[in-house]
């Protein structure tokens, strides 16, 4: 987690690779909403004979409470039908893990009905846990929100189903505080100022050591370091390598790094998040940009780009808080094998399901958009007005989930 000792380690041991190379990291220090996993506590007491610990883990921004019993109660997919059904006040809501409601909105839903607690079954099996953000505005949560494994909740489910009363205890001693922390920044010079930033975030959660999400980016982005300070060049422009930290808790790093940029010429913004073996690249719903990389595509092997372009729209990574400044941005379709991807934001994203080989290739073709934006005589930096964002938002279907964000509507360009 960002601010914890381990996460300040290791930022200090990659400054000391960087400077290995004879490069001059740049700290951009920041600070955040934190948060600090405890000893949290979830236990099954009714209907069984003797208690039952949960397989829990809490969404971040959860605070410390007083242990408290209630009853559970199944609110479906978390709409406002599936609550009419019910009498939630007083009670821990049972959320489905195929909700289409977004993150933050169901958690209000449920502040709003009197509800003192969420546990939303978590969509993969084998006890896992999916680790993730209470919210992006790091404002500590009204009510305690956890994660619960798929098996324990579906059970859970099974007995609501058949008319018995479940009882829970919860008592939550995770808390809340504010964190000081950085983002890191290698520059490579061009003959302009228009500037290409490649970014990957540095942060993981804590329950797993990260290996997928994203030690896969921080080391593509180190590769990418290490073949430009071995290979100057005259370039047209200058390549900026950021890793973000606070991904994970609301995309602090990024937002704090473009909003710092915002005056400055950025040509294009490629996202690094859990980029397998590349099989795209992605205008990410900026029609403007598939010329651009469908030429790319062109000079590259089939068989590293297999399925093109792509022009798909998403959120909730270090692309967002650029794309929504007007900024060019790029990400890349990638596969990463199914048994190892299932795990990532629980125990088991491990370093021994690393592949170096996967390394090598994927930054290959990363290094190889990176030098192509670098000198393409016609990317412009020119940033897309407020009108294009809201179009791009509206036919994208975007304005829900960023909303419940609290990123949408955007506030006046003088308070920004």
């Amino acid at each position: 987690l960002t601010g914890s000792p381990a996460s300040e380690a290791a930022m200090n041991a990659l400054i000391g690779e960087l400077r290995a190379l004879g490069l001059k990291p740049e700290q951009q220090k920041f600070t955040m909403p934190g948060w600090v996993r405890g000893d949290d506590e979830v236990t099954l007491l009714a209907p069984l004979p003797s208690p039952r610990r949960l397989r829990v883990a809490a969404l971040s921004y959860t605070q410390p409470h007083a242990p408290f019993e209630a009853e559970v109660v199944d609110i479906g997919q978390g709409r406002d039908e599936d609550f009419a059904k019910i009498d939630a006040r007083g009670k821990i809501g049972l959320l489905a893990a195929n909700t289409s409601v977004p993150r933050g909105l169901y958690e209000k839903a449920a502040v709003e009905r009197g509800m003192r607690g969420v546990l939303f079954i978590n969509r993969e099996a084998g006890g896992q846990l999916l680790a993730r953000t209470g919210g992006f505005s790091g404002e500590p949560l009204k009510i305690p929100v956890y994660s619960l494994a798929q098996e324990e909740g579906k059970w859970i489910g099974r007995l609501l189903a058949r008319g018995q009363k479940v009882r829970l205890r919860m008592h939550t001693r995770s808390h809340c505080q504010t964190v000081e922390t950085t983002n890191l920044i290698v520059r490579f010079p061009g003959r302009t100022a228009e500037k290409i930033v490649i970014g990957a975030h540095f942060d993981s959660w804590d329950l797993g050591q990260g290996a997928m999400d994203n030690g896969i980016g921080l080391a593509q982005l180190f590769a990418l370091a290490k073949y430009l300070a071995a290979h100057p060049a005259d370039r047209l422009r200058p390549i900026e390598l950021i890793w973000y930290n606070g991904e994970e808790q609301g995309l602090w790093g990024s937002r704090h790094a473009a909003a710092v940029a915002r005056k400055e010429p950025i040509a294009a913004m490629v996202n690094l998040d859990m980029v397998g073996y590349p099989l795209s690249v992605n205008a990410c719903g900026d029609e403007r940009l598939v010329p651009l990389l469908t030429r790319f595509a062109a000079t590259m092997p089939v068989e590293r780009l297999r399925e093109g372009v792509k022009n798909v729209a998403w959120l909730a990574s270090d692309h967002t808080p650029y794309q929504l400044d007007g900024v060019n941005v790029i990400t890349f379709g990638a596969h990463i094998d199914r048994e190892v991807n299932r795990y990532y934001h629980d125990v088991a994203d491990t370093f021994d399901k690393s592949d170096p080989k996967l390394i090598a290739e994927s930054a290959a073709t990363i290094g190889a958009l990176a030098l192509f934006l670098a000198d393409a005589p016609d990317l412009t930096a020119a940033r897309r007005s407020p009108a294009d964002i809201a179009n791009l938002v509206k036919v994208h279907g975007l304005a829900p989930r960023l909303t419940a964000m609290g990123l949408w509507p955007l506030p006046p360009a003088a308070s920004r």
